[in-house]
């Protein structure tokens, strides 16, 4: 066997080792975590605002599989900053724990991959796992505190959105905070109603959508910054669509239909996106060759 030949195969054995080590802290890890991660897809399934944490971990994966050629030519370089990590999302662990905070807890666990990784294969292969990494915090819903702090603004957006539109479309109607006095019916716009889960969901489908179909960073980042208009505008065309059907045909305001309203609206708000985007790389395509 050549020199060359055994410096690879040397290589690739080093290579293997880290991933197997990597392999059985990632299990220890799962096993650790398994009653936080067990209570996180329970919330999954009950929980409409995060449907989509069941595709995240999934879509990580897939963004990590891609880097793989990337990471095989790296040779591992253990940082023992990796382990400081690790300590500190086990502190983070058993605060949250003593404390009934469900977002420490599952922030923890994604914070201990980042150690691990860190503490066995070093900073450069951090550097390039850092975006699907970085995605597993989207399976993680927001503290409560935050969550009240944006549903409400959001509520009353769409409320006022929706009674100017109902208005121009002279349909009677009556605002007092959240709630829409029609002349049959109250119209309540409530958490679930306020965008929070079309929000949640678009913002990570953008950073996907712009890992897959833009290279430039600044595109990416308009994308991302983008939803939060999009989600506004989708959901406020979902609260006036519910008043003129409640007006007009009460029947198709409740139940199935109001429900695939939502995911009628929540394709067009990514339809949006995607048309936001053409519009961003034609405009800078033009002023490109102008200038």
């Amino acid at each position: 066997m050549t020199p060359a030949v055994n410096h690879l195969t040397e290589k690739s054995i080093e290579n293997r080792v880290s991933w197997l080590n990597l392999l059985w802290f990632g299990s220890l890890l799962i096993a650790c975590y398994a009653p936080v991660l067990l209570r996180l897809v329970r919330q999954w399934s009950s929980d409409d605002d995060m449907g989509h944490g069941f595709f995240v971990p999934i879509i990580a994966g897939v963004v990590a599989w891609q880097k793989r050629e990337q990471l095989l030519v790296l040779r591992p370089s253990p940082n023992r900053w990796g382990l400081l990590i690790v300590a500190w999302a086990a502190v983070q662990l058993y605060l949250g724990a003593m404390a009934a905070e469900l977002f420490l807890q599952r922030t923890a666990f994604v914070i201990s991959i980042i150690g691990i990784v860190l503490l066995l294969c070093g900073a450069a292969y951090l550097r390039i796992l850092a975006f699907p990494i970085f995605l597993l915090f989207f399976m993680i819903p927001i503290p409560e505190i935050l969550y009240n702090q944006i549903t409400f603004p959001l509520q009353i957006i769409a409320s006022k959105a929706a009674w100017k539109a109902l208005m121009l479309l002279h349909i009677p109607v009556l605002r007092e905070g959240n709630i829409l006095e029609l002349a049959e019916k109250r119209l309540d716009v409530v958490e679930a109603c306020s965008g929070i889960r079309s929000l949640l969901s678009l913002t990570f489908l953008s950073l996907v959508y712009g890992y897959f179909f833009e290279k430039k960073n600044w595109v990416r980042v308009l994308l991302f910054l983008s939803t939060i208009p999009i989600a506004i505008i989708a959901n406020a065309c979902r609260v006036t669509l519910t008043g003129v059907l409640t007006d007009k045909m009460p029947e198709y305001a409740e139940g199935f239909f109001h429900t695939a309203q939502g995911w009628v609206l929540f394709m067009v708000a990514l339809v949006m996106l995607m048309a936001f985007h053409q519009i961003v790389v034609r405009t800078y395509r033009i002023l490109h060759a102008r200038f």
